[in-house]
């Protein structure tokens, strides 16, 4: 009877410190994680294969402590994320980096202006600021960099993060598992393959006036504009000049002669064929497709086609970029027409000329693939030379604060003005037919909430589903001011692979160092203990408590 009342009091006892020490089992493993996680979205550097070369960051998963550019030099970095504020980039040491002069970094975050948010501040960043960030995205999107690369936009937590990260890295504290620090997750799965990319192609027809008893086929003036873009953080890519300012200017001029085209009274004897193409940044692939889509006759029939290319900013010039010698009649009457209107509007077009190499695969500008199927074409530009395969496509810095909106405007009415005088037989005369304040003026606001749109809507082609919401806008645009308009969906060429994984959250934890862990961890042993023996004493009594930790008899004295 006793044995069972002493058998009872001790089950009391360790049931009593069961949830105890179910608590500090909780506690130890909590210890690491007992400041609250700031989240901050951050943006994957582009993770591309050409023809089966990597580029780009090929991970996208981290979990290292932060560190700056005040770490001690000589430091490992290998288990670090270098945190790097874009103004105080230094080109050549990360340089170093990527290229493995230096040991490899566990990861890099790239800390940008909220100038360059898409649809952000107003306020334009300086032009050095511009310049480096080109810089960057040049390095990063042709390196294959064996570390995850990503891009977040300054705030109050990223600034004090950095600046207690800097004093830590100053004072020779480089953060770790021993001394602590601030510590930054991506818990992302690795990036996969994008299965069978499409371009998307939107056109849609102006249909001219044919005489009675003409059974000739109308002659075609093309206007074309590619849409899509690239850049070094696909999901920031919006591209507000390249090519978004093309894109408004070819719905302005749409809508512009969709007015015209209403009445049969005023309906030119030319047909007006509007393309928007994608693939732009890949040799205008897109563009390569659709014509080659285009039956023969059709395709015969073009007159010329006018392909616009960053009209978004510029001042007093804009340049006319062709394949055919300036001395071809056709280019010299279409130079001409735009000579006449741009002098009547107060500024300058000049005419350059750029051979092409049919056996080189590269295409530097939209025309070009006209011209490579005899058809004459020309671009439409502020751009003095052709940018570089996968550059200057939608950059980072290409945002809408960027964007004149009266440079469009003077680009729209270049191009309009141009069209009409010669759809209309008025070369050389000064009329405005889209005169301000009247009827077929151009439209500012229109102009403008479409610059709006697009500056706020990465527009990188792999990562554009087959009905994104983009390309259902833009086709009911064009069906609201053309007929017969249709998509055309097509796949990327195989020598492109793309991988997602594109945007993340950064979970950011300040984190005690061991030996903080240790001592607190010994206060809470020493709290438990005490608090534990005060109440086996007070319950039980001083007997019992000394009865738990001595040491039980042995069987064979039992048995004695």
């Amino acid at each position: 009877m006793a044995n069972s009342k002493q058998r009872h009091g001790s089950s009391m006892v360790f049931d009593s410190i069961y949830p105890v020490v179910a608590l500090m089992l909780v506690l130890v493993a909590c210890v690491e994680l007992c400041d609250a996680a700031t989240v901050v979205d951050v943006y994957r550097l582009i993770q591309y294969d050409i023809s089966g070369v990597p580029f780009g960051s090929r991970f996208s998963s981290l979990n290292h402590h932060a560190a700056s550019l005040s770490f001690q030099r000589g430091a490992d970095l290998s288990r670090s994320v270098l945190i790097l504020p874009l103004r105080e980039l230094d080109i050549a040491f990360l340089q170093d980096y990527i290229s493995q002069k230096q040991q490899s970094l566990g990861g890099l975050l790239i800390l940008l202006p909220q100038t360059f948010r898409p649809g952000g501040n107003v306020i334009s960043e300086t032009q050095g600021v511009r310049q480096l960030l080109a810089q960057l995205e040049k390095l990063l999107v042709h390196s294959n960099i064996p570390f995850p690369v990503y891009f977040a936009f300054e705030n109050e937590e990223t600034d004090a993060m950095l600046a207690a990260v800097k004093k830590n890295d100053a004072l020779g504290q480089q953060a770790s598992a021993t001394t602590g620090g601030y510590k930054l997750v991506i818990s992302v799965s690795e990036p996969r393959k994008i299965a069978s990319p499409t371009i998307t192609n939107i056109q849609g027809w102006l249909p001219g006036s044919r005489a009675d008893g003409d059974s000739n086929q109308l002659p075609t003036i093309a206007v074309v504009a590619s849409y899509d873009t690239f850049g070094a953080a696909p999901a920031l890519s919006v591209g507000s000049d390249s090519n978004g300012s093309g894109v408004v200017a070819l719905l302005e001029v749409a809508r512009l002669f969709s007015t015209l085209y209403s009445n049969p009274k005023t309906r030119g004897r030319y047909n007006l064929l509007f393309a928007l193409t994608s693939g732009g940044p890949y040799n205008y692939e897109g563009t390569q497709k659709w014509l080659k889509s285009l039956d023969q006759r059709m395709r015969e029939s073009i007159d010329y086609a006018i392909c616009l290319n960053s009209v978004g900013s510029w001042d007093n010039e804009l340049l006319v970029h062709v394949s055919k010698p300036p001395e071809n009649a056709y280019i010299k009457q279409i130079f001409e027409g735009f000579s006449n209107v741009a002098e009547d509007l107060g500024f300058q077009v000049s005419l350059k000329h750029k051979k092409i190499n049919i056996s080189n695969s590269r295409v530097a500008w939209e025309h070009e693939q006209f011209s490579r199927l005899r058809v004459t074409a020309a671009t439409v530009s502020e751009l003095p030379t052709p940018p570089e395969l996968l550059e200057s496509a939608g950059s980072l810095s290409d945002t809408r604060q960027h964007v004149n909106d009266d440079a469009v405007i003077k680009g729209v009415k270049l191009v309009a003005e141009s069209l009409a005088r010669h759809i209309y037989g008025h070369q050389g005369k000064d009329i405005q037919i889209f005169a301000d304040n009247s009827s077929l003026a151009v439209n500012p606001f229109y102009v403008k909430a479409w610059l709006d749109t697009l500056s706020q809507t990465p527009r990188v082609a792999p990562f554009l589903s087959k009905n994104e919401p983009l390309i259902m806008a833009l086709k009911k645009e064009l069906e609201d001011y053309t007929t017969e308009v249709s998509i055309q969906q097509e796949s990327l060429d195989e020598i492109f692979t793309f991988y997602d994984s594109t945007k993340s959250s950064l979970n950011i934890y300040q984190v005690a160092s061991v030996t903080f862990d240790l001592l607190l961890l010994l206060v809470l042993g020493s709290y438990l203990i005490v608090l534990f023996s005060f109440l086996v004493i007070t319950t039980r009594g001083l007997d019992d408590l000394i009865s738990i930790f001595r040491r039980p008899p042995s069987r064979k004295m039992k048995m004695a």
